[in-house]
């Protein structure tokens, strides 16, 4: 089965430069891209235009980014964590913020991992070669 990795982001930039370390990084797992928190929330939890998909069949991964239009990712990790189907999927922020209070939020609404996008390309592609490494190989899920 392959390992789907959601990844909720705004910036069109970001998705580029996202797929373009996925492919270095030779990351071959299917990348499911979505706009904003709501679409975020359809997608999960098979709603709107995501009706037919399998509420069942969860991502691997979610690569949340907090500021995003219309659900912000705090209220998107709330919603994921307060639905027994979704509680224990793995949530990684993926987010330029290194404020303080952004980390606590996000750690105290149950994100698993919490990292800030490095700036420099051969970086942010060594922190994603890490990021799918561990979450899509090394990591044991729960089934």
């Amino acid at each position: 089965m392959n390992k789907v990795i959601l990844l909720v982001e705004d910036n069109p930039d970001d998705v580029e430069l996202t797929r373009l370390a996925f492919d270095e990084a030779k990351i071959a797992n299917q990348l499911v891209v979505v706009g904003d928190g709501a679409e975020a929330l359809d997608y999960l939890f098979a709603k709107g235009s995501y009706s037919d998909r399998d509420p069942n069949e969860l991502p691997s991964i979610v690569l949340l980014d907090l500021n995003l239009p219309k659900v912000d990712g705090r209220e998107v990790l709330q919603a994921v964590r307060a639905n027994a189907l979704t509680k224990t999927l793995p949530v990684v922020v993926l987010t330029t913020s290194t404020e303080p209070f952004d980390v606590e939020a996000s750690y105290s609404l149950g994100v698993n991992s919490y990292i800030q996008k490095p700036v420099d390309f051969e970086q942010f592609v060594w922190a994603v070669k890490q990021v799918g490494l561990y979450w899509l190989v090394l990591n044991h899920a729960r089934t």
